[in-house]
């Protein structure tokens, strides 16, 4: 599996997008991350890639009102690949150059509630396993008389890694659904909560008037005369 990488806030970032903070991720193949996006806010985070490669990008929205976000995507020339306005989850897939590739999430149309954001990047064709292949090839001198050799032995562990790494990145992302469900249900609880809690106190004010209103009916106005 991958090593993960948190995000690092930095300064400032090139001069594509000026936004309030930024991070930064080292090369790697899969990378996670969950962060709260302040309301009237604007997150950037930017991932260096190599030409002939692939960045697949995946959000969603796990709390916050309206579980709605604006998601842009810009290549290292400033070009707007991908541009979400409001939405609450989105998968994209873009075939890189070489530079830094910035992604945003906006929340600045929002001016009370903060968003809980979770995504994750895939990174494929990096260059790294082509490396890693050419360091296999060294030992594989001699091994013409073996059932199965090393370049069999490497396929099969290419094989499961990939299928660990698929594993892994459905878990990851069953368990963002899940806390997205999650947050949905408890806000409905608590609403339940607060409308029957209304309707008993107007339950209990209907009943004081009615109690009061019968009474009323059968008390005798009639002054006693002297």
């Amino acid at each position: 599996m991958a090593p993960r990488l948190l995000l690092v806030p930095l300064g400032c970032l090139a001069l594509l997008l000026p936004p309030p903070r930024a991070a930064e991720f080292s090369p790697s193949l899969d990378s996670d991350f969950t962060f709260t996006l302040p309301a009237g806010r604007k997150e950037c985070f930017y991932q260096p890639m190599r030409r002939e490669a692939s960045l697949e990008l995946e959000y969603q929205v796990l709390d916050g009102a309206g579980l709605d976000v604006d998601f842009h995507l810009l290549s290292p020339k400033g070009e707007t690949l991908v541009f979400d306005e409001r939405k609450s989850d989105g998968v994209h897939t873009v075939e890189t150059e070489d530079g830094d590739y910035m992604f945003c999430f906006d929340n600045t149309f929002s001016t009370i509630s903060e968003k809980v954001i979770f995504f994750e990047l895939i990174l494929d064709n990096m260059g790294e396993d082509g490396q890693d292949q050419e360091d296999w090839k060294k030992y594989v001198t001699g091994t013409d008389l073996l059932d199965m050799k090393l370049e069999d032995i490497l396929e099969s562990i290419n094989s499961v890694k990939a299928r660990l790494s698929k594993s892994v990145q459905i878990q990851t992302l069953l368990r963002a659904f899940e806390a997205r469900d999650r947050n949905i249900q408890e806000s409905n609880f608590d609403r339940v909560n607060f409308w029957s809690m209304v309707n008993l106190g107007v339950m209990v004010v209907v009943s004081a008037v009615q109690v009061y209103m019968l009474k009323s009916l059968f008390e005798d106005k009639r002054k006693s005369r002297t």
